[in-house]
C-alpha cells in the first residue's frame, strides 16, 4: 500500500520552521509545477543501496565520512570546484578506511545544499534592515532589497545546478579520477609538505606497504582500485523543493525524495509535530537528524519512534552537534537511553556547528582545536558507553581558504581576511581537512 504524502498546504499548516516568505504565490506554484515534471536527481535503488551501507554502520561494521560546503552557491558550480571537494573527501576516506579497517561510506554534502536556516529572519547593516540571506535556493547574498527578495525560480536553478554537479561527480568516480593509487599519491604529497610530516608519515607508510602487498600477491582487483561509490546529501529545508521532488518509486510503490540520497532534518526544524518531521517520516530514503545541546533523551526516543517506527537498520542517523565544551556531558544520557531501547541508529559527529564564534576581526570562524576536541569527545563518550562512533560530518572545501583558525598552517585572526570565501559558515580548508583525517584515524584505531 502506497504511503500517503501530505500536501504542501497540509505541511505548512503543521507549522513549517525556517521557510522563506515568498511575495508571489503564483510564482511559487509555477516553480513547484516545473520541478514536478523534472527527472529525478537520484534513483530510489541508489538510496536503498546507501541505506544498506548505513545499516553496516549501525552494526559497527562501517564508518561514514560526510563533507562539503556549508552552503553551495550557483556561481560555484564548476568542474574545478566540484573536483577539489571530491578530491579532499577521497583523500580523507583512504586514510580513515585503513585506520578503521572497515569500509568508509562516502557522502558528499553537495548537489542540493543550497538552503540554510538562520537565527534571525532579517539582517541589519548601517541602519538598513533586509531579509536574511537563506542560501542561493531562496535569495541572493548581495545586501540589496532586490537581491534579498525570496525568488521561487531559484529552486529550479538549484535543481539544474544539482543535476550538473551529480553528472560531473558520477563521471569522476567511475572514470578513473578516484583511483585508489592516485588518491594515495596525493596523500603522500600532503604528508611530505606538512609541518607535521613525522606525525603522519607512519600511517602513510603503512598504507603504501599494504597497497603494494595487495598488488604483489594479486588480490587487488583493478576495477575496485579504479572506482568508488559516492552518494549525495543535503538538509531538507525548503518544503516546496523537497515535496516537488518526492516521487513514487515504480519498483515498490513507495515514496522517495529524489533530490538526494541522504537528507537530514536540522536542529532548528526537528519539532516532533512539525512539517519537516512529518514529510521525512513518509519517505523511504535514509535520513538524518541533527541533535544539539537542547536535545533530551526523550526527544531522541520520540524522533526515532516517529521517523523509524519499524526500527529498520540504516534508516535513521543521529548527527550530534553539541560543541566541544558540552558533548562529554550532553551526549552520554542520550546515547545510553537510545542504546538501552535497542534502537538501530547510526551516530555521526558534526563538530563544526557547535563551535562557531565571531573573531575580533568580525569574521565568523571556528578553531581547529575545538573541532578536533569535539570529535575526540564523541569518540570518548562512545567508548565509555560501549557503542560505535559511526561517522564524521564536516564542512570543508578543497581550496586553500582561510576561514577556520589554527591547524598545521596556524591560521590566525589576521589571516581570515586573506581568503574568506564562504557565504555562510566557515569551512576547513584542504590542509585542515586532511589533518583532521589523519588525527581521526588515530581515534579510530583506539575505538
Amino acid at each position: 500500500m502506497t504511503v500517503e504524502i501530505p500536501t504542501l498546504a497540509e505541511l505548512h499548516a503543521l507549522g513549517a520552521a525556517q521557510q522563506p516568505t515568498y511575495p508571489d504565490a503564483g510564482a511559487v506554484q509555477a516553480a513547484v509545477d516545473k520541478l514536478r515534471t523534472m527527472p529525478p536527481l537520484v534513483f530510489a535503488g541508489e538510496c536503498d543501496d546507501l541505506k544498506q551501507r548505513i545499516a553496516a554502520v549501525t552494526r559497527g561494521e562501517a564508518f561514514i565520512l560526510q563533507g562539503g560546503d556549508c552552503a553551495e552557491t550557483l556561481a560555484g558550480v564548476s568542474a574545478d570546484n566540484v573536483r577539489a571537494k571530491l578530491r579532499v573527501l577521497l583523500q580523507m576516506a583512504v586514510v580513515l578506511t585503513y585506520a578503521a579497517s572497515v569500509p568508509v561510506v562516502k557522502i558528499g554534502r553537495l548537489a542540493g545544499q543550497y538552503a540554510k536556516p538562520r537565527s534571525n529572519d532579517t539582517e541589519t547593516r548601517e541602519g538598513i534592515t533586509l531579509p536574511a540571506y537563506r542560501g542561493d535556493a531562496v535569495n541572493g547574498y548581495d545586501f540589496t532589497p532586490e537581491s534579498r527578495i525570496p525568488d521561487p525560480q531559484r529552486l529550479v536553478d538549484v535543481y539544474n545546478a544539482s543535476a550538473a554537479t551529480l553528472n560531473l561527480i558520477r563521471a569522476f568516480v567511475t572514470g578513473g579520477y578516484a583511483d585508489l593509487r592516485q588518491v594515495h599519491t596525493w596523500n603522500q604529497d600532503f604528508v611530505r609538505d606538512s609541518p607535521f610530516a613525522a606525525k603522519y608519515e607512519v600511517l602513510a607508510g603503512e598504507i603504501d606497504r599494504a597497497m603494494s602487498f595487495m598488488q604483489a600477491i594479486g588480490v587487488a582487483d583493478p576495477d575496485e582500485f579504479h572506482r568508488v561509490d559516492f552518494h549525495s546529501s543535503h538538509e531538507a529545508l525548503v518544503l516546496e523543493y523537497e515535496h516537488a521532488l518526492t516521487r513514487i518509486d515504480s519498483r515498490t510503490d513507495e515514496p522517495y525524495d529524489v533530490s538526494g540520497h541522504f537528507i537530514w532534518i536540522g536542529e532548528r526544524t526537528r519539532q516532533i509535530g512539525g512539517a519537516h518531521v512529518e514529510l521525512m517520516a513518509r519517505i523511504k530514503n535514509p535520513i538524518g537528524v541533527k541533535l544539539g545541546p537542547s536535545t533530551t533523551p526523550d526527544d531522541a526516543i520520540a524522533l526515532a519512534a516517529r521517523l523509524n517506527p519499524a526500527n529498520e537498520p540504516g534508516r535513521l542517523t543521529f548527527i550530534t552537534r553539541f560543541g566541544a565544551g558540552k558533548i562529554r556531558a550532553g551526549l552520554p544520557p542520550i546515547l545510553e537511553k537510545v542504546s538501552a531501547e535497542g534502537l538501530n541508529v547510526a551516530w555521526i559527529t558534526d563538530p563544526m556547528h557547535g563551535n562557531t564564534f565571531e573573531a575580533p576581526s568580525g569574521y565568523k570562524t571556528r578553531n581547529f582545536d575545538d573541532v578536533l576536541d569535539e570529535v575526540q569527545g564523541f569518540f570518548d563518550v562512545h567508548r565509555a558507553v560501549g557503542t560505535w562512533p559511526g561517522g564524521l560530518h564536516v564542512e570543508l572545501t578543497g581550496d586553500n581558504v582561510t576561514e577556520c583558525l589554527g591547524g598545521g598552517e596556524q591560521l590566525t585572526d589576521a589571516d581570515l581576511a586573506h581568503r574568506y570565501e564562504s557565504v555562510c559558515d566557515p569551512r576547513l580548508n584542504r590542509v585542515q581537512s586532511l589533518e583532521m583525517a589523519f588525527l581521526v584515524a588515530d581515534m579510530l584505531r583506539k575505538a
